[in-house]
């Protein structure tokens, strides 16, 4: 732009949004932002000028339709609500611990990840952990000797980087909260509810307003990634341990935008107040952004937070997320945008516990509350003693105040799971006078390591129906001990969320990548949690702060990588997933490219990588209206570190490139594609010296291959001592057309254009032609006239219908995602199109964004 100094960095540099000219062209967009909102005559609340040039307003249906016909408007969207995804040692079962571990690699724990911030973007957190305890903030700067050790420059927090660069954050005050509940590890701490506090009614709210943690979820997510080293976890005075974050060294940095309403309806976060977060956190100067949240549907890869995500990734921030907590069903992830990590959640080495029946037959499943023996003792299901006046509905669920003493005392008592806390049922059992409880998934779903008030043993699968049944047989007894039978881990958990990604029509395998999600212990914020300081929970909430923590660890040491390169190296050095019956896994969909390996992660001998640029292409391939003279690309071209073809129409080529980390000459193997023949060219790369880039394609011929059905497969590179491997599947298709085609009158024609099979690209012909719609850089779904649109939820312990908190739901809320709120119209984002559209994306306040 004509007047201004471009502040795009250099490459493998990151933005500095500190700079005058960063700092003139930032006042420049947000003057600019004020004139568009008057020009319809509305004030613009908030302003957005790091990873978006957006701002946020309330609007009439006109004053949206008026913004919409903006020459300089690209899109205005609903601020809606996000909530959190639902979420043994799985820093030992990454091999990070012990003399061998990664950790010790990298100079020992506390070392890990020095000179890198994790933003946490969540529902804030409880400084008084002890997974955070650590010295106070001094006013002084830090000696040569220690470089990176944040100080306090007024009200600033100052942290010299790993890179080079300088993090500033502040500890903003607010309820429970002061400028000294942040220290050398929580160095920078903020709140961001402006929508959310508008929009719900005091009487509703359950929270702090300030950055102090009203849930929970946010102080497990960040202990995760970035907790202290080696940490004593007890509760109830029973010794669980210890606990560690990922990448111990590393600093946190709080960005609480989640928030806790008392009937859980509104509980969540709105668009609005996570983009300011995304916003401040890139401007702050974090490197890695943890983002445990998700929608009831898929996000467009244009809604506002996935653009501001887009933008950070540019900005050179690493994005992690969590794929979602709706599995096992097909296309139900979030987050699922190729610049964001999308993560699955994995199991790690469960804690075992057996139900040995009277007849003798033993029935393994989930306990950390069975220590020793228990039992025999009379089993008897809840149903068969319940309290005078109960529905046997509500009994079997153990709900509160459903049980008679004077029947179940002595008892072990069999509970459904569903609709209310699966900690609640033990505590009625607890309150009755029973003495265990086995708790029985009435459909497949997780067995969950929760700290029941009774000793409890979960089970799922045939073996709850059998116990199930057995407890209503006369004479029934059960015994309850520690232990029991193998179980194949690591296994993609039945709750995380599965491809194929929709938004993305089949040509990116979504999720990336799996990482430990199942029975995660943590520290939490004890008032939401029983009294507890930690807490097992489970979901892709979990999974996706141990890909931040890991990234943490990879910045440590190559500060400069893009995050592409880092994601790149992370995904192809995975191993695979288990099935139930111990085999690997297969299904791209389930695992991406499988269970995440960091102690192969540092060493990828290859790596795929992309810039914004690539993105934008891949977004004009999918017929979506940039802004940008980019020109679009093929989607399946986009430089990935996996491979996907939705529509195979006999043959189809696709190029990628790869950049040596590990010279040498590396040859390629394609494993077996039933029905379907892929051909590598060149077969062969050679490197002679790091940051070379060698260029191939991979051709895929249908032959006997089902139509419709996607075929898997993988693409290793194998030499210089290291493997690289990729993930593909492909779709034969014998033909494309629209799915509908329309026209008005009794008679006539309708023309169409489809592709039978032959080779063709996904461009503009194809896009015309296929009737494929052109959709606009950042347009939205349209949400019934008045109503506040959904939020987006929190995730952590999983609920049953909610899929949020982790347990399955907590008493008096209501259980059920997407309720209207209600109240005045909703803020909406609207994000203008100027300069950042333009080709200007490494100006300030587009540096990260537009």
């Amino acid at each position: 732009m004509d007047g201004f100094s471009a502040t795009k960095p250099a490459q493998d540099a990151k933005v500095d949004v500190t700079s005058e000219a960063a700092r003139r062209y930032r006042t420049h967009l947000e003057k600019r932002q004020d004139r568009i909102a008057r020009s319809v005559g509305t004030t613009a609340q908030r302003h957005y000028a790091v990873t978006t040039s957006a701002f946020s307003a309330d609007l009439t249906a006109t004053q949206v339709v008026r913004l919409k016909a903006t020459s300089a408007v690209a899109s205005v969207a609903p601020d809606v609500l996000h909530r959190a995804t639902d979420d043994r040692v799985s820093t030992d079962f990454l091999r990070l611990s012990g003399r061998k571990g990664l950790w010790s690699a990298l100079g020992g724990a506390e070392a890990a990840g020095r000179g890198i911030v994790v933003g946490d973007i969540d529902t804030g957190i409880w400084p008084e952990s002890d997974s955070l305890d650590a010295a106070p903030l001094r006013t002084h700067r830090p000696p040569a000797s220690d470089p990176y050790r944040p100080y306090r420059s007024g009200t600033t927090t100052v942290m010299r980087k790993a890179d080079g660069n300088t993090f500033t954050g502040a500890c903003q005050t607010g309820e429970r909260f002061d400028a000294d509940d942040c220290n050398q590890k929580v160095i920078s701490a903020r709140y961001f509810g402006k929508t959310w506090l508008d929009t719900v009614p005091e009487a509703n709210r359950a929270d702090y307003v300030s950055p102090r943690d009203g849930q929970g979820h946010g102080t497990h997510t960040a202990t995760t990634a970035a907790g202290n080293f080696g940490v004593r976890a007890s509760v109830d005075g029973r010794d669980l341990g210890t606990v560690s974050g990922v990448a111990p060294g590393a600093k946190i940095a709080v960005y609480k935008a989640l928030w806790e309403s008392k009937d859980g309806s509104q509980s969540g976060g709105m668009t609005s107040d996570i983009v300011a977060a995304v916003d401040q956190a890139v401007a702050d100067g974090v490197d890695v952004i943890n983002y445990s949240v998700g929608s009831l549907i898929e996000s467009s890869l244009t809604d506002p937070i996935q653009t501001a995500f887009r933008n950070a990734t540019a900005a050179g921030v690493f994005v992690s997320a969590a794929a979602g907590n709706e599995g096992p069903a097909a296309k139900t992830l979030d987050n699922t945008s190729p610049w964001v990590t999308t993560v699955a959640a994995g199991t790690v080495a469960p804690h075992n516990g057996t139900v040995v029946l009277g007849d003798g037959r033993r029935y393994t499943g989930v306990s950390t509350t069975v220590t020793q023996a228990l039992g025999p003792k009379p089993l008897v299901r809840a149903e068969a003693v319940k309290a005078a006046g109960v529905s046997g509905s509500d009994a079997s669920l153990c709900a509160e105040d459903t049980l008679d003493a004077a029947k179940a005392a002595g008892k072990i008592v069999v509970c459904d799971r569903g609709v209310n806390a699966r900690t609640a049922k033990s505590a009625e059992v607890a309150r009755a006078g029973g003495v265990g409880m086995v708790l029985v998934n009435p459909s497949d779903s997780s067995m969950d390591a929760d700290l029941h008030a009774v000793p409890t043993v979960h089970l799922n699968g045939a073996d709850a129906k059998t116990v199930r049944d057995y407890a209503l047989t006369d004479g029934a007894r059960a015994t309850l001990t520690t232990g029991g039978s193998d179980t194949p881990y690591p296994q993609v958990a039945s709750f995380s969320a599965r491809g194929p990604s929709v938004a993305n029509a089949g040509n990116l395998i979504k999720p990336d990548i799996t990482a430990p999600g199942v029975s995660i212990l943590a520290a939490v914020a004890p008032p939401t949690n029983g009294g507890h300081g930690f807490a097992f929970q489970s979901g892709t909430s979990m999974a996706a702060p141990h890909m931040s923590g890991l990234a943490a660890l990879y910045l440590g040491e190559h500060p400069t990588w893009s995050p592409m390169r880092v994601k790149s190296a992370m995904m192809t050095t995975t191993t695979p997933t288990r099935t139930s019956s111990g085999a690997e896994e297969t299904d791209v969909f389930a695992q991406g490219a499988g269970e995440v390996n960091p102690s192969a992660m540092l060493h990828p001998g290859l790596v795929y990588d992309s810039t914004e640029q690539d993105w934008l292409a891949y977004l004009a391939g999918l017929g979506i209206e940039t802004g940008t003279d980019v020109e679009a690309k093929e989607p399946s071209d986009l430089n990935y570190p996996s491979i996907a073809v939705n529509d195979l129409l006999g043959r189809r080529t696709v190029t990628r490139t790869v950049t040596a980390v590990n010279p040498g000459t590396y040859t390629a193997r394609v494993s077996s594609m039933g029905g379907v023949k892929a051909t590598v060219s060149p077969s062969k790369l050679h490197f002679t010296k790091p940051g070379q880039s060698r260029t191939f394609e991979i051709t895929f011929a249908v032959g006997t291959a089902t139509v419709g059905t996607p075929i898997t497969g993988s693409l290793t590179w194998s030499g210089s001592h290291h493997s690289v491997r990729s993930p593909m599947v492909v779709t034969p298709q014998s033909v494309r057309a629209p799915e509908r085609v329309t026209g008005a009158g009794a008679t006539g024609h309708v023309s169409f254009h489809g592709d039978a099979r032959r080779d063709t690209l996904h461009g503009h012909r194809v896009r015309s032609g296929t009737g494929r719609s052109r959709t606009r850089l950042g347009d939205q779904p349209r949400w019934p006239h008045g109503q506040r649109a959904v939020l987006h939820r929190l995730g952590g312990r999983r609920y049953e219908g909610r899929r949020d908190l982790g347990t399955d739901e907590l008493p008096g809320r209501s259980g059920r995602l997407g309720r209207v709120a209600s109240g005045r119209r909703p803020a909406r984002v609207v994000r203008r199109r100027g300069p950042a559209d333009e080709r200007r994306r490494g100006d300030a306040a587009q540096a990260a964004g537009e």
